[in-house]
């Protein structure tokens, strides 16, 4: 082998080198990158996870409640109701969405489908025939209230909204029944003063101690530093 071939051969070598070192570092930064982006959701859902200081919700919660109050006055600019006022309906009917062990994801889900008992006309209750085959409440004889809002599935057909935006009106999601509750409570006049808070609240539940309970719940709230 004469000079000239050992330099070709030498400078093919570094340039294979170069070659691989490049698709390391290719390969080096699509991984960063990979992880920047699951950090990055980490992070998201631990924010959007955290406690609100002072409330028995995280911020998710708030903000569905937000957002719902919000989109509600632009939808009835009249109505008035605020986020705490959806805030107190929530505590007394699903715990913001952690009634029987569940909890709320990242993305307002309820980990377990709240499902209220039987409309039969007994325990106190109305009698309600099945009116969607069983689809939300899993009950083809009785209908039974669902979700976070209790919302029976006849009202839920008439109110659901999709609060999030993403294409699909779920009652076990806490954006898309906060959004229902505020359209369905702004149906009964504005909710500017008590006696319009204790009315909505009676269209949602014709009972005196309930529209009492989710005043003084929603009170609270309204309390509490959150614009």
């Amino acid at each position: 082998m004469n000079r000239d071939q050992a330099d070709r051969l030498g400078v093919r070598a570094r340039a294979a080198e170069v070659t691989a070192a490049r698709a390391s570092a290719a390969d080096d930064e699509v991984r960063l990158s990979a992880r920047l982006v699951d950090d990055a959701v980490e992070v998201e859902r631990a924010r959007v996870t955290a406690a609100v200081v002072g409330a028995d919700f995280p911020l998710v919660v708030l903000d569905a409640y937000w957002r719902a109050a919000a989109a509600a006055q632009v939808e009835e600019p009249g109505c008035g109701v605020a986020w705490w006022v959806l805030a107190g309906i929530s505590r007394i009917e699903g715990r913001h969405g952690t009634f029987g062990g569940s909890e709320v994801d990242a993305a307002g889900n309820t980990t377990v489908r709240i499902i209220g008992i039987p409309l039969n006309g007994s325990n106190n209750t109305a009698l309600i025939v099945d009116s969607d085959g069983g689809d939300l409440d899993a009950d083809p004889v009785f209908d039974r209230a669902v979700g976070p809002m209790q919302f029976i599935p006849s009202t839920w057909a008439r109110w659901g909204r999709d609060g999030d935006d993403n294409g699909v009106i779920d009652p076990h999601n806490l954006y898309d029944a906060a959004a229902a509750a505020a359209a369905y409570l702004c149906a009964a006049g504005p909710l500017t003063d008590e006696a319009g808070m204790i009315r909505a609240f009676l269209s949602y539940n014709r009972s005196q101690p309930y529209a009492d309970a989710v005043l003084a719940q929603s009170r609270a709230y309204s309390r509490l530093p959150v614009p």
